[in-house]
């Protein structure tokens, strides 16, 4: 198994123990949250060294096509759902993210069956780095007036960033879903 591959089970590896100081405030509360940060901070970075070594090194690979994405949408899917429990984040918010990846995945599985690789777009990267940034600042949730009103904020812009980029990945990639002959 090469580096890159091992960074996504790292990462995947990761998501056990930051949804333990989540959920569980195993050191107290403060201590948790700082522990769950640094994991999922330490997670997101796995996700741009692998991909970066990857395409550098020419070390691509079948598994992580397959589990670099995977890994990706368990660390955000499991962040969200732990913020709805923990109360910091609606759950109609949760649900549109984790939506969002579903429907994408989907695509990309159909294009995948037909030869077709779809690459991400800048708009899912905006996205990416907006969640990651909401997902930081909620999991702190310091009690401070203007850092309540900035997390309100990056919340609805990444909010905002995962619907035009399901708009512009379907839009862009609508002709996968054609019947092919």
């Amino acid at each position: 198994m090469n580096l890159p591959n091992k960074l996504t089970v790292l990462r995947v590896i990761l998501i056990v123990p930051f949804v333990v100081f989540m959920l569980v405030p195993v050191w107290g509360d403060v201590i948790s949250m700082y522990a769950a940060v640094a994991i999922f901070i330490i997670a997101s970075l796995t996700d741009l060294l692998d991909g970066k070594i990857a395409r550098k090194y020419n070390l691509v690979t079948n598994f992580g096509k397959f589990m670099d994405p995977l890994a990706d949408k368990l660390l955000v899917a499991a962040a969200l759902i732990c913020l709805t429990a923990n109360g910091r984040l609606h759950a109609w918010i949760s649900i549109i993210i984790i939506s969002r990846e579903f429907i994408i995945s989907g695509f990309r599985l159909v294009a995948s069956d037909n030869g077709i690789v779809i690459a991400a777009s800048y708009w899912g990267k905006f996205k990416t780095t907006f969640q990651m940034v909401m997902i930081v600042m909620l999991i702190l949730n310091f009690d401070n007036r203007l850092y309540q009103v900035c997390s309100v904020i990056v919340t609805y812009i990444a909010l905002f960033l995962t619907v035009i980029s399901l708009i512009d990945y379907v839009m862009k990639n609508k002709d996968v879903l054609k019947e092919q002959k």
